[in-house]
């Protein structure tokens, strides 16, 4: 700025100082903003409801760098450009994976008989389910997509990965969202590389023994193994126990009883079975102490080899293999690819933890999986490592004070301290993505953290690795059984805290929005150094109060119509039909925040009138044909709800929600207020994307359901007739 302009100006010298000052202080923090933008990126594709042309990742990602280039010299200019670099890198990313997934295929409505290669086999409290790849459909060409199909409760045949299955089973895609917005099991199915899930209605049928093709069918089929020893090296013990050890040491969480499932997430504790950076740490510190003792005991290799460098390979190669036999999922994959940076550290005497290595996991699981960043795994697992690494940076000179002496009392309470610290800031970081994701919060986590975390890290994992070890000698029961008592221990304190009162908290649903203004806050109060990282605080604190700028949907009418639901200021009610899904239920609650629902009230013949809200218009509900006293009192109200195909003939005509509009348009949701009715169907909502299930081109009516012919008449111009006519 010329002299003159600095004499226009005279705030201008100390603006600029304090501007390098804060610069300064934030040296290198800037680079850590690019993996933000890089799931900004892919947020921004998968809110789309459309898909983009297949160049506009690239196109983008080419100008942001010729813009950053040009910009070099220009600090904030040039930090712009390549955050929408990493922005378009992240779009771009997602385009490739959508790209690279199968596309989908049509299901048939009948069962049919599945052929196919088993991928996995799942055993579940009571039965098997088995994955088959590349299945064919009564002997059609095979489709790229897998099915997964649960095995009759009886059926015992031997079948094991590699294995040719045939099955007869019904099938049908992936479920839709429970109410637009919701989650959406199509997409998680569709990059997951799974077409159908279905059940099977006669017993299987081994049609060849196969062995694994790759390494991935290879690791599988090992799992299969370490969980049918582990079954059976504590077959006298607790079965929860049983299961939950081969969770821990093969990464499957099928075959846990829902109940002891929620009993862990309600005290606080699922992250226990979810194999991530716990798991990983115990599992590479364990291996790195045993080698570090081992090169300690001999003397050559004490005073001439590197013994710390040489205990972190040790520790990395064991946590690869750790990585590997438990799947690789989202969680694990970014534990090790910070152990990696951990390592690399230690190897060239560098501070082995920090807010770059973790920089580094998130753009490269990103990069390989970005379609994780749309799940609550991936949301959780970097929000509760962000707040440990921010936490304890901030809080290191205290944590030196509290270490003291070095003392043995002095190391007991910091490790003490460290523990409930860890908790907390894990704990209360990842709430938030809980909430959003499941509906409520647990209030007691760090007291169950406190006594489950220890028995895990010292009793629990170690006896797990040496029964690992001891398999191939058959001793494995010697570390299991042991392990066993630990595991009970862990479930003894779930049970107990999750019982406690209150224990599990309703929350009221944040909007997708808030969620990102929470997610930027948690980034910027993590990432900056200074003060202004304080500013960080107002966006956590916008993210949590968005609810009460966000209003929930009044009405919610399910993919199938067999749910009808209506929140008011006195609860929820519900008409629930024989068949309705329970997992739509349990959505519909956790949206409006209530523990249950009454039915609605009044509705005891062929229709009723309901009013969610006093200023709001009134809804008619038809529970069977229109008659002509309720088609009368239908052309006066605002919006007509009818789990059954209704034709109304009025003049204007009436907003109408019947059997086939949410057969052509998937889950409704409705708001009702003084300016009128709004209503969002869930294809309007999601749009039409590769993983979205087309609209059916031919009307299949359930058996039972008898039209008159004017209704008849509603079904679309060349789609089939209703299949009991």
């Amino acid at each position: 700025m010329s002299a003159t302009a600095r004499a226009l100006h005279p705030a201008w010298p100390g603006i600029a100082t304090r501007w390098h000052a804060w610069v300064e202080a934030e040296r290198g923090r800037f680079a850590l903003w690019l993996p933000v933008w890089m799931a900004a990126g892919v947020v921004l594709y998968f809110s789309l409801t459309a898909e983009p042309p297949w160049w506009a990742g690239a196109a983008g990602l080419a100008g942001a760098l010729a813009a950053t280039g040009l910009l070099w010299r220009r600090p904030v200019p040039r930090a712009a450009a390549a955050c929408l670099a990493a922005a378009a890198l992240g779009l771009g990313s997602a385009q490739l994976a959508t790209l690279r997934a199968a596309p989908l295929a049509a299901i048939p409505s009948h069962a049919a008989i599945v052929t196919g290669t088993v991928a996995a086999v799942d055993v579940l409290p009571q039965g098997r389910r088995v994955l088959l790849a590349r299945p064919s459909l009564d002997g059609a060409a095979p489709l790229a997509l897998a099915v997964r199909i649960r095995l009759r409760a009886g059926d015992a045949a031997a079948i094991a990965t590699g294995d040719r299955l045939r099955v007869r089973a019904l099938l049908q895609p992936p479920a839709p969202p429970a109410w637009p917005g919701g989650w959406d099991l199509q997409r998680d199915a569709f990059f997951a590389g799974i077409g159908a899930y279905g059940y099977a209605l006669n017993p299987s049928e081994r049609l060849a023994e196969g062995s694994p093709a790759d390494l991935a069918a290879w690791m599988q089929r090992a799992r299969e193994a370490i969980a049918v020893r582990i079954g059976a090296a504590m077959a006298g013990g607790d079965p929860t126990a049983a299961a939950i050890a081969i969770t821990l040491l093969t990464g499957t969480t099928h075959g846990i009883a829902e109940a002891d499932r929620a009993a862990f997430r309600d005290s606080g504790l699922a992250h226990l079975l979810a194999i991530a950076g716990l798991h990983i740490g115990i599992v590479m510190g364990l291996f790195f102490a045993l080698a570090r003792l081992g090169l300690g005991l001999w003397e050559y290799a004490a005073l001439h080899w590197p013994a710390k460098q040489i205990a972190a390979l040790a520790a990395l190669l064991a946590g690869g293999g750790y990585l590997l036999l438990t799947g690789g999922h989202v969680p694990i994959l970014r534990s090790f690819a910070m152990a990696c940076l951990v390592t690399l550290g230690v190897l060239v005497g560098r501070r082995a933890l920090s807010m770059r290595g973790l920089g580094l996991a998130m753009a490269a699981v990103i990069a390989v999986e970005p379609s994780a960043v749309m799940g609550v795994s991936f949301q959780m697992s970097f929000g509760a490592v962000l707040a440990l690494i921010a936490g304890y940076e901030a809080l290191r000179p205290w944590l030196r004070r509290l270490h003291g002496d070095g003392s043995r009392r002095r190391r007991l309470l910091a490790y003490g301290v460290a523990l409930a610290l860890t908790s907390a800031l894990a704990g209360t970081a990842s709430a938030p993505f809980g909430a959003y994701h499941f509906g409520h919060v647990q209030l007691y986590f760090i007291a169950a953290n406190l006594l489950a975390v220890p028995i895990t890290a010292l009793w629990v994992m170690p006896a797990g690795m040496l029964g690992l070890a001891l398999m191939p000698l058959h001793l494995e029961a010697l570390a299991l059984v042991p392990m066993g008592w630990g595991i009970t221990a862990i479930l003894h304190i779930a049970r107990t805290v999750a019982a406690w009162p209150e224990a599990v908290l309703a929350v009221p649903h944040i909007p997708a929005w808030g969620l990102g203004v929470l997610s930027l806050g948690m980034a910027w109060l993590g990432i900056w150094r200074s003060r202004l990282r304080l500013a960080g605080l107002a966006l956590i604190g916008l993210g949590l109060l968005s609810p009460l700028l966000d209003r929930p949907p009044d009405l919610l009418v399910s993919a199938d119509a067999r749910l009808i639901g209506m929140r008011t200021p006195r609860g929820a009610f519900i008409q629930r039909d024989p068949g309705a899904s329970g997992f739509t239920y349990d959505s519909w609650l956790q949206l409006w925040a209530v523990r249950d629902a009454a039915p609605l009230p009044g509705c005891t013949g062929a229709s009723c009138g309901l009013r969610p809200r006093a200023d709001g218009p009134g809804v008619l509900l038809l529970r069977g044909p229109a008659d002509p006293a309720a088609a009368a009192a239908a052309c006066g109200a605002a919006l007509v709800v009818s789990a059954e195909p209704i034709r109304l003939e009025c003049r204007p005509p009436v907003p109408a929600i019947d059997r086939f509009t949410v057969f052509r348009q998937g889950a409704q949701a409705v708001w009702l207020g003084p300016a009128g009715v709004r209503v969002l169907s869930d294809r309007a909502a999601r749009g039409d994307r590769p993983w979205v299930v087309p609209v059916p081109t031919r009307t299949r009516i359930p058996a039972g359901l008898h039209l008159t012919p004017a209704l008849a008449e509603t079904l679309p111009a060349g789609q089939a007739r209703p299949a009991n006519d």
